[in-house]
């Protein structure tokens, strides 16, 4: 026991060091965390589910598995129920809304069976996303190397359109993707060949295609369960391409072939977050960046 308790107490300081050396991941985190306390959904049977669906997530996305059974021989699997547990308990308890029923005790009793199920090799999925055209690198290249992770996120996505409340707080979540969809740089090779056979209006055409087709389910299920809240909905789908433009954009106009990646870091995100909920500014920063992508891709692509 006293081995485990020393554990801890390292996922603790890592936790805090993580927080002081990394900002970009401290601040997002401090915001969604608020946000889980203080989300009210419109049933208390929602909140086992969502907190639930979350750990479930970061106990497929882990990685120290092999590490722990060396380290732990006799206990690894308690230390995989506790750590998503603990993550679950905070959760549920730490919501002032939620009122203590049999199902949270039940999504508990589930998670003490992540010890037995877990994924013992890497899933590769390469064969599994061939449906997305070459075209749209950035979209396959994250989904292939992340495919758990993108199935379970999705679900929850897709859940979301219960309600408003879970349609916006899903939609935090969902943001984070564009930055990581655009914050790698092809190589100077790979841009000349692209833009050679498509404009820089077709990419983003294609981007929102697939965004808005991904997506098709939650409008739906949105639309059918919540009719009177459809101009929210138009206000949902107008947020989210405007803040994937802004994020596609940027990433050519800054593009250069010597760094590998072009930095969205969490100061971009968050001005990238205000202009877009203002709308006119996020319009007139796209035409701008347009404007500046353009120019710097015609230095790669010339005529």
């Amino acid at each position: 026991m006293k081995a485990i308790f020393h554990h801890f107490i390292f996922r603790i300081s890592q936790c805090f060091r993580i927080f002081s050396f990394q900002g970009r991941i401290a601040l997002p985190f401090l915001i969604i965390a608020g946000i889980l306390i203080a989300l009210k959904l419109p049933d208390n049977r929602l909140y086992p589910l969502l907190f639930f669906l979350i750990a479930l997530s970061f106990h497929f996305r882990r990685k120290d598995i092999p590490f722990l059974k060396k380290a732990f021989i006799k206990n690894w699997r308690f230390i995989i129920f506790l750590e998503p547990a603990f993550i679950y308990l905070f959760l549920l308890l730490g919501n002032i809304h939620y009122e203590s029923d049999i199902l949270g005790l039940a999504g508990l009793l589930l998670i003490t069976s992540f010890s037995f199920f877990y994924p013992k090799t890497k899933i590769s999925a390469n064969s599994k996303w061939d449906f997305i055209p070459n075209e749209l690198f950035e979209w396959k290249s994250l989904l292939r190397n992340n495919t758990v992770a993108a199935v379970l996120i999705y679900l929850v996505i897709i859940a979301s359109s219960y309600h408003i409340s879970t349609l916006t707080f899903c939609g935090l979540f969902v943001l984070d993707l564009f930055p990581r969809l655009y914050s790698d740089n092809e190589n100077k090779e790979m841009l000349e060949m692209y833009f050679r056979k498509y404009t820089l209006e077709d990419k983003i055409r294609k981007n929102m295609k697939l965004f808005n087709l991904l997506f098709l389910p939650v409008y739906i299920g949105f639309l059918i369960l919540n009719r009177e809240d459809s101009l929210l909905l138009l206000c949902y789908i107008l947020f989210m391409n405007l803040f994937l433009i802004l994020a596609l954009t940027r990433k050519y106009k800054i593009y250069h072939y010597k760094e590998r990646a072009n930095y969205f870091d969490m100061g971009i995100f968050l001005s990238y977050f205000i202009y877009t909920i203002t709308i006119i500014p996020a319009i007139v920063i796209i035409i701008d960046n347009i404007k500046s992508a353009k120019e710097n891709i015609s230095q790669y692509v010339g005529n």
